[in-house]
C-alpha cells in the first residue's frame, strides 16, 4: 500500500486532516447538532410512497436544475422569513457544503482570497483550500462578535473575493446584526455568504439576513435542511440569492447533482414542515436550561441562537470532554482553550448531560 506523501498532492493541502466530528460510542451524542428527535410517522409513510414514485424512473436522469424543489424552498423561505423569495434565486445542493463548494468554484478559485470571522465554521477554510481559493481569518471581539467597524476595515483592506458572516455563528452560536453584514457588503466588491444552517433556532426577534437581498446583487443566504428539519441524512442544502448568482453555480455544478431520489425527499419533506418544526421549540428550551443552569455549576456560555450552547471556562478543555466521555456524554471540543459545545437534545439528553457536567466539576474543584 502507497502512501500519501508519495502521490503528487497539491502543495496547499499537505499537511492537514480530514474535517469530521469524532465518531464515538457513547449512550449521550451531543456533538454533531443533529436533531435528537425522530421523523413523524406521517412524513415516513409520505416518504416510502413518494421515493416508490422516483423509482419508477431511476433508469433516467433527474431534473437537473430541480426546479420543483427549489420552487418549494422558495415558498417555505417566502412563508416563514418575511422576505420574498422567487424559486429562480433558490438553488440547492447535496447538502450546504456543496452550496458552498459551488459558491467558491464559482467566485474564489486560483488567485482569490476568502475570509471569514474565526471562530466559525472550520469547512469553510476547508473547502476553500479544496477550490484552490486563499483564506484569511477575521477578526471578532472577545465575546466572539463581530465589530462591525473592525470587520468593514478589514475587508476593505484585504479585498476579499468571498466574504463568511456565520449568523448564528458555529461553534459560538452567536447571531449577527443585519447591520454589520450591510456594513461588510458596503466594504466589498466580492460576494458576502450569510450561512445561516441554523437560523429556524434563533430567539425570537432575530431577522434573517434574506431580508437584504434585495438590492444586494452579491449577497447569498445558505441554508440546510439537516438541523431544524430532522433531515441531517438527507443532505439538502440550498441558498437564495439574485437569479445572476444561481445562473454562475450552474456553470461550476455537476450534471444532475442531486438525484430523483433526494428531490423527491426533500419536497415530501417540504410538505411535512410544521410537523418537523413542531420540535424547534422543543429544543429551544432545552438550550435555554443548559444556559440557565451552567452558573449553578461555576460555568459560562455564549448566548445562543441555535441550538447548541458553547461553555467554559475550563483550565483544561480537553481534559474535561474526556471526563464527560468517561460517563457516557459526548460534546465536542472545538479546539478553543477553555470552551466545550454541547447540543440541545432531548430533556433527557439534558438531564444526562448536565448530572455528568455537575460531576466532572465536583471531581475537578469547579475547573478541569
Amino acid at each position: 500500500m502507497g502512501s500519501l506523501e508519495e502521490l503528487p498532492l497539491r502543495p496547499e493541502l499537505r499537511g492537514r486532516t480530514p474535517y469530521g466530528a469524532p465518531q464515538l460510542p457513547a449512550k449521550h451524542r451531543l456533538n454533531t447538532n443533529e436533531n435528537p428527535y425522530p421523523l413523524p410517522a406521517e412524513l415516513l409513510a409520505d416518504l416510502g410512497t413518494a421515493l416508490g414514485h422516483a423509482a419508477l424512473e431511476l433508469n433516467r436522469y433527474p431534473d437537473r436544475d430541480a426546479l420543483e424543489l427549489r420552487a418549494d424552498l422558495a415558498a417555505y423561505l417566502t412563508r416563514t422569513s418575511g422576505a420574498s423569495v422567487r424559486p429562480a434565486q433558490v438553488w440547492a445542493a447535496n447538502g450546504s457544503n456543496e452550496v458552498l463548494q459551488q459558491i467558491l468554484q464559482a467566485f474564489g478559485g486560483a488567485g482569490r482570497t476568502a475570509l471569514g470571522f474565526t471562530p466559525s465554521y472550520s469547512m469553510h477554510p476547508i473547502i476553500s483550500a479544496g477550490t484552490g481559493t486563499s483564506w484569511v481569518d477575521g477578526h471578532r471581539r472577545a465575546d466572539f462578535t463581530i465589530d462591525a467597524v473592525a470587520a468593514a476595515a478589514q475587508v476593505r483592506e484585504v479585498r476579499p473575493d468571498v466574504v463568511f458572516v456565520t449568523s448564528p455563528n458555529n461553534p459560538t452560536g452567536t447571531a449577527v446584526e443585519l447591520e454589520t453584514v450591510c456594513d461588510i457588503y458596503a466594504a466589498t466588491d466580492g460576494v458576502v455568504v450569510v450561512d445561516e444552517a441554523y437560523a429556524e433556532f434563533a430567539r425570537a426577534g432575530t431577522p434573517s439576513a434574506l431580508t437584504l437581498l434585495p438590492g444586494r446583487p452579491r449577497l447569498i443566504v445558505s441554508r440546510t435542511m439537516s438541523k431544524a428539519f430532522g433531515m441531517a441524512g438527507l443532505r439538502l442544502g440550498y441558498l437564495a440569492a439574485d437569479e445572476a448568482v444561481v445562473d454562475a453555480l450552474q456553470l461550476v455544478r455537476l450534471p444532475y447533482h442531486l438525484s430523483s431520489l433526494t428531490q423527491a425527499a426533500a419536497r415530501t419533506a417540504l410538505a411535512h414542515t410544521e410537523a418537523l418544526l413542531a420540535t424547534v421549540d422543543a429544543v429551544k428550551e432545552q438550550r435555554d436550561r443548559i444556559v440557565a443552569a451552567l452558573p449553578g455549576l461555576g460555568l459560562t456560555s455564549v448566548a445562543s441562537d441555535a441550538n447548541f450552547v458553547l461553555f467554559g471556562h475550563f483550565a483544561d478543555a480537553r481534559a474535561a470532554w474526556q471526563a464527560l466521555l468517561d460517563r457516557g456524554v459526548l460534546v465536542r471540543d472545538v479546539g478553543l482553550p477553555g470552551w466545550l459545545r454541547v447540543t440541545a437534545g432531548t430533556a433527557e439528553e439534558t438531564t444526562a448531560f448536565l448530572t455528568a457536567l455537575a460531576a466532572v466539576v465536583a471531581e475537578h474543584g469547579g475547573r478541569t
